[in-house]
């Protein structure tokens, strides 16, 4: 597998995190508030969140993966929510607000509040198991079983940058920091889940019609 496709692994795994929701408006606020730890804490723990079902989905699914019509479903639905995510990303990037009246929080309660809100919503759920799904189908198809781990690694290895990212972005470049920026950031974001989707449906389309 050559670098340029890990890094294209790397820079979907930047593309999954940098919607702004929940997690990343928490992130947002902490980092405002009190600075680079807080806002990385969320992350932190929104991070083990995902972690949790990446392991869900690759244990349960992977024995799976080369059977055909698995694949053309989990690429379907991977782009789907890949491009229903967009889709959100881009039309509620007009919605967002920066709340600068909370007051400071212990670490331990941004890194909780980070997993809790990632582990307990649906959407992140279904977003995992369909996205992460689909680039495990893709990977098997494509390159085997035994590239799946450096593949997973590159996808988590872009959710750590976009966490340092972000906790960087709120405390040390606050003056950036506004309205027209976020926007900006959820709608390139939104987009290229949009253009990751329609790769991901294509494939399925692609695969079930021949």
């Amino acid at each position: 597998m050559s670098m340029s496709l890990l890094a294209g692994y790397i820079f979907l795994g930047l593309t999954l995190a940098a919607p702004i929701g929940p997690v990343n408006s928490a992130r947002i606020d902490k980092g405002i508030k009190n600075g680079f730890w807080h806002a990385w804490m969320v992350g932190t723990g929104s991070m083990m969140a995902d972690a949790i079902f990446m392991l869900a989905v690759y244990l349960g699914l992977v024995q799976f993966l080369t059977i055909e019509m698995i694949q053309v479903f989990l690429w379907l639905f991977g782009g789907f929510v890949l491009i229903y995510s967009g889709v959100e990303s881009i039309v509620s990037a007009r919605t967002i607000i920066v709340d600068m009246d909370r007051k400071k929080e212990p670490l331990t309660t941004c890194f909780f509040t980070g997993f809790i809100m990632s582990i307990t919503s649906p959407l992140s759920i279904l977003f995992w198991l369909g996205i992460y799904g689909s680039v495990l189908a893709k990977t098997a198809a494509s390159f085997g079983t035994g590239m799946l781990m450096a593949c997973s690694s590159m996808i988590f290895l872009g959710l750590f940058i976009w966490d340092i990212f972000m906790a960087a972005l709120t405390s040390g470049f606050r003056r950036f920091l506004n309205h027209r920026t976020l926007q900006a950031i959820s709608v390139i974001s939104g987009a290229s889940l949009i253009v990751f989707g329609l790769y991901f449906g294509g494939h399925g389309i692609k695969t079930l019609l021949s």
